[in-house]
């Protein structure tokens, strides 16, 4: 039979619980897998394999939040600024973000590459910072 009273007692001494529930070593030892090629499930992928990358002009916007109710978990409008910014590339399906973009009455919002978002982001930082 199983002793509940032992789920309520706690160790006095937190550090030697520590010690003795985690094994530290225990991260460094799990077999990798070996992936010959993408599977479109990948969790930074939101499980869809995508070629491109959305962006959103934000010189362009005009703040008219049409983007963030339709694809609600991909475009949020910053309050600093007025303007959407694509705040997930995972967040909705593809047919939801075309249908954010196509409702953009002033097409600011862009499917780009991966290394051009990059690019884009480097250069929005280095504008922020000076």
């Amino acid at each position: 039979m199983f002793d509940t009273s032992a789920a309520f007692t706690a160790p006095s001494d937190v550090e030697a619980r520590f010690e003795t529930t985690f094994e530290s070593s225990a991260a460094f030892t799990a077999p990798s897998h070996d992936i010959t090629s993408p599977s479109g499930l990948e969790p930074c992928l939101g499980g869809e394999l995508r070629l491109q990358a959305i962006w959103v002009d934000e010189k362009v916007c005009v703040g008219c939040r049409y983007c963030a109710h339709v694809a609600t978990n991909t475009f949020l409008m910053d309050q600093e600024t007025g303007k959407c910014r694509a705040i997930r590339q995972d967040g909705d399906s593809t047919m939801v973000i075309n249908e954010a973009i196509d409702t953009c009455p002033v097409d600011c919002i862009h499917w780009i590459s991966f290394e051009e978002l990059i690019e884009k982001k480097r250069e929005a930082m280095v504008r922020a910072a000076s």
